[in-house]
This record gives structure tokens, C-alpha cells and sequence, in this order.
């Protein structure tokens, strides 16, 4: 059986070219959830010496979790579509119910841009921020784990 929630918004981002059709691939989507883990590990080993570098991987870390639940139903976000559309794609999905887990995501790519695309007034990201994200992120990783045998491919 088909997955049926978000189903026409889906079609309007492939429609848009926001996100594009691949083979869908378990093999990859676990490939990115490991990605995802080491990331994690990573930020918590230097965030003491390196807490802009360890956001980024955070970040990255939440974004390759969701990057994984789509590849496994044979979707990609396109450059068109960006990050974002892994968000939108993701939630539309899955938003009821696991929208409280994915909502830390948007603040975090907006955090995250700020301190990617920084001048000298923006808050700098102090070893806190990733202190108060790693669990977010940590379930992020989780909600991707427990839905890929739930999901069917697109």
C-alpha cells in the first residue's frame, strides 16, 4: 500500500522540481542515517573548541536523517528545492503526528545560515547551542530510523 499523507504535496514539489524521483533505496537511506550518527558524534566531540563547526554538523546530522526517509521512497530534493524541501517533504508526510520532533529542524537551517552567511552583528554560536540541539537532533535521527519500514516508496 501506498503512504497516502502529503501525498498531493509531494506531487506539487515534484511538479515544481523542488524534488526529483531516484530508485528508492534502503541501502542509501541507511547509508545517510550512519552519516547522520557520526555527524552527531562528531559535533559532541569538538563543540568544545569548535562550536560553529559543531552546529554545522548538527545540522547536517538532522538533514541527512530526513534525506534518508526520502531517498528510501525514492526522493531527492533538487537545488531548486534545497534544504527546505527536505523539511517540507518530510512534514508533510509525517506532520501529525511526529510534528513536534521535525519542528526544531527550520530554526536550526535558519541558525545554522546565519552562522554559515555571518557578519560581524550576528550572535555567534556558542557551545550551549549545540548543547540544546544534540537532543532535538538525536530524535530526529531516531523518528527516521523507526519510520523507514513504515514508509512505502513514492
Amino acid at each position: 500500500m501506498k503512504w497516502q499523507q502529503g501525498r498531493t504535496a509531494i506531487e506539487g514539489m515534484l511538479k515544481r522540481k523542488e524534488l526529483e524521483r531516484v530508485p528508492p533505496s534502503r541501502e542509501q537511506a541507511d547509508h545517510f542515517l550512519n552519516q547522520a550518527s557520526n555527524h552527531l558524534k562528531a559535533a559532541e566531540a569538538v563543540v568544545s573548541f569548535d562550536a560553529v563547526g559543531a552546529y554545522q554538523l548538527l545540522y547536517d546530522a538532522a538533514r541527512k536523517a530526513l534525506v534518508a526517509i526520502l531517498e528510501n521512497q525514492g526522493l531527492r530534493p533538487t537545488s531548486r528545492g534545497g534544504h527546505i524541501a527536505v523539511l517540507e517533504a518530510v512534514g508533510a508526510q509525517l506532520d501529525p503526528p511526529l510534528g513536534a520532533t521535525l519542528r526544531p529542524f527550520d530554526r536550526m537551517r535558519r541558525r545554522r545560515n546565519q552562522a554559515e552567511y555571518a557578519d560581524l552583528d550576528s550572535p555567534e554560536i556558542e557551545t550551549q547551542d549545540v548543547a540544546n540541539d544534540a537532543p532535538k537532533v538525536k530524535a530526529i535521527i531516531g523518528l527516521a530510523e523507526r519510520v523507514l519500514d513504515e514508509m512505502s516508496p513514492f
